[in-house]
């Protein structure tokens, strides 16, 4: 039983940051069509980041924070590669994003180095239903939780939300407003970028990050967005949450290289699932 209750908490934990990394995929894809395929390498790099800050004697929160905003700065960057120009197609930014994935790896490399990387997070453990959960764990959760009701309240309550909202359901409608379409994808960008660092910088000290970690996250995020049908931050929690945890008892009960196997598996699965809904909705 407490080795259940180990594994469904770190599964929890871990879906969490898949359901972050997603939530940038959601984001960016509801206001430009585009899937960013650079997510998973911000959120490698938020976690080498916040290792580099806080070796260099930066204090906690505030190492952590000034990975979150350089991630940030560096998703702005990539909005402005992939769609900074007017009229470019969806499938040239995606292009572009997969191109600047291979960049970035190739830049860590270059950076910190192909051995994992992982900083310091917050020490102890607590006893839950009898099983020793690291303190850490509970603050990836916490902290996912606390990001999308932030989010929920962002898109409903403040201007900048509203703007990005309609310029994801109408875009034409939108610009008749005076809603720069354009500039709400740099937004959605530069806002994925702090939701993967933030994912990377909470993951990092319980799931060491290397060059290579940016595929498994990346898949694993993009599966939860799919569950998410590439448009709900909520339903992209639970799809991540759920993924997390599958996940973690399969590498517990199982094996652990069968993680990302795990993933694609589900994300076929439910791509399936919602084509045939979406046939028997057209058929009506």
């Amino acid at each position: 039983m407490n080795e259940l209750v180990g594994y469904l908490v770190s599964g929890v934990a871990l879906g969490s940051s898949f359901a972050l990394i997603g939530s940038g995929f959601v984001v960016v894809h509801r206001v430009t069509r585009v899937v960013n395929f650079a997510q998973g390498s911000l959120a490698v790099l938020g976690g080498m980041l916040s290792a580099s800050l806080l070796g260099g004697r930066l204090p906690h929160g505030v190492g952590e924070l000034v990975a979150v905003v350089v991630c940030g700065a560096v998703g702005l960057l990539m909005g402005i590669l992939a769609v900074g120009r007017r009229g470019t197609p969806p499938l040239i930014s995606l292009i572009v994003t997969l191109g600047i994935s291979l960049l970035a790896s190739a830049a860590i490399i270059w950076l910190w180095g192909q051995d994992p990387v992982s900083p310091p997070g917050l020490s102890g453990s607590m006893t839950i239903l009898g099983a020793s959960v690291e303190r850490q764990r509970l603050l990836v959760l916490v902290a996912t939780l606390l990001t999308f009701a932030a989010l929920a309240l962002v898109f409903s309550r403040s201007y900048l939300g509203k703007a990005l909202t309609a310029s994801a359901s109408n875009p034409f409608a939108a610009r008749m407003v005076g809603i720069d379409v354009r500039r709400m994808g740099l937004v959605a960008f530069a806002l994925a970028g702090v939701l993967g660092g933030l994912a990377g910088v909470l993951v990092a000290p319980t799931n060491a990050l290397s060059f290579s970690s940016d595929l498994p996250l990346a898949l694993s995020g993009f599966a939860a967005a799919v569950f998410g049908g590439l448009t709900s931050p909520l339903r992209t929690l639970v799809g991540g949450l759920c993924l997390g945890v599958a996940g973690q008892l399969t590498a517990g009960y199982l094996n652990g290289s069968y993680q990302t196997e795990v993933a694609l598996l589900l994300m076929l699965v439910i791509m399936i699932a919602r084509s045939k809904s979406f046939v028997a909705e057209e058929a009506k």
